[in-house]
């Protein structure tokens, strides 16, 4: 019987508005679905490639998506010095088909946006809340997630909206600009109620 052989894992990076972090894209599925490792502790506990990434001096934090992996580097290193090593080990990672994120993961942070959605969607503002993350669910994820990165509704009060930035987009420079100039006019202009949005930091 021949073995059958695997098709070659293609890897190519892109550039995030984040000059830290870089989207690394693969031609095979890494993990369905979102899973950001910013913290060690998080990364050792459900991500064995997040944690072998994190092991590197420059890794700072992980976020998978798909069919790629955003890595925000520590900020006194250069890519140049970085990026090659970066990809070599990512490819590496996987054709040796080490596990990307643990089963059991989706359930668990599941559980940790119930809690933490519970009480939003309940009052007069639930509606509105609902509302607004239908917005950024419909609008504003896609073209976040282009460049590497991810947008999470945590809450709707008093007129604020809470949101949360993971991947390329968290600790952005210019990811403040697009939450004001961008998502919190558009959600103005669309929900009448909203007066400003604000980034929670986790």
């Amino acid at each position: 019987m021949e073995s059958v052989a695997k098709s070659p894992v293609m890897l190519y990076t892109e550039q995030t508005p984040n000059p830290e972090a870089l989207k690394y894209v693969t031609n095979r599925l890494l993990y369905r679905g979102i899973a950001d490792c910013k913290e060690k502790d998080l990364a050792a506990e459900w991500s064995p490639m997040a944690n072998s990434l994190m092991e590197l001096p420059y890794v700072k934090s992980i976020y998978f998506n798909n069919n790629y992996v955003t890595v925000t580097k520590e900020i006194n290193y250069d890519w140049a010095e970085i990026m090659l090593k970066l990809k070599e080990f990512i490819k590496d990672f996987i054709e040796n088909g080490g596990e990307v994120v643990k089963e059991g993961f989706a359930e668990f942070a599941e559980q940790q946006m119930t809690q933490n959605n519970a009480s939003q969607f309940a009052g007069e503002d639930g509606e509105i809340a609902k509302k607004v993350k239908e917005l950024i669910d419909t609008y504003v994820k896609p073209a976040v997630e282009m460049d590497g990165g991810n947008i999470e509704f945590k809450a709707f009060e008093k007129g604020r909206v809470f949101v949360t930035m993971q991947g390329s987009c968290s600790g952005c420079p210019s990811s403040t600009v697009t939450l004001k100039a961008g998502i919190e006019g558009m959600l103005k202009r669309m929900v009448p109620e909203v007066t400003e949005v604000v980034q929670e930091m986790e």
